[in-house]
């Protein structure tokens, strides 16, 4: 079930901080407490091969996030144990050493079930005769943009072997800011600093015989 328009869960979860300190973190109070943008990021699990990518492609645009009033928040169902060993572990050697935003350790899988990420699925198994789980049990590779009142403007899924384009997230809060201060709506392929336009058919109709 698509979250876009709506509030994001109030769910709350465990975290650790690259300090090792446990953490509870839930959401949409991060977004609504502190007036700020949350781009959440989930990952299938610690000490693989895509995941450590990204974690550092966020943690190398975390100031551009942070210029954008935007807080950055990675998540997984592994536990705080497993996150910090891999907190520890050199970059040079597939390690995340060098990140410094929060993760979420989702290890009762609560949220990531409400969102509706996970790779399971209950099927009827005959020699049991009951349910058992097929698939990972991890999640894909979700992301979420939430507004500063918890409203998600943004999710995308992808399959646990592509990896994200971090600029495009950067270019999707610029989009939604915009839209924010400025009450324009923003065409394809628009960047900050780009012409945007009015939200009816004559502006939209000089954008295009303009383009």
């Amino acid at each position: 079930m698509a979250l876009v328009g709506k509030k994001f869960p109030n769910i709350t979860v465990d975290a650790i901080s690259f300090m090792g300190d446990n953490l509870r973190i839930n959401i949409l109070e991060e977004a609504v407490n502190n007036k700020k943008k949350v781009i959440l990021f989930w990952y299938p699990k610690d000490f693989t091969f895509v995941c450590p990518t990204e974690l550092h492609a966020f943690q190398a645009a975390l100031q551009e996030f942070e210029k954008r009033n935007t807080t950055v928040i990675g998540a997984s169902c592994d536990t705080n144990e497993v996150h910090f060993a891999w907190l520890n572990t050199a970059k040079d050697n597939g390690g995340i050493e060098g990140v410094t935003y929060p993760l979420l350790a989702d290890t009762t899988r609560n949220l990531a079930a409400a969102l509706d990420i996970l790779d399971a699925e209950w099927v009827y198994n005959e020699e049991v005769n009951d349910e058992i789980l097929e698939g990972s049990n991890v999640t894909f590779r979700a992301t979420y943009l939430i507004d500063e009142d918890g409203k998600v403007f943004h999710e995308s899924v992808n399959d646990m072997p592509l990896g994200r384009n971090v600029n495009e997230y950067l270019r999707l809060i610029d989009a939604y800011t915009h839209v924010q201060t400025k009450g324009e709506v923003c065409p394809a392929n628009w960047e900050e600093g780009k012409e945007a336009m009015s939200a009816d058919r004559n502006s939209t109709a000089a954008y295009l015989a303009s383009h």
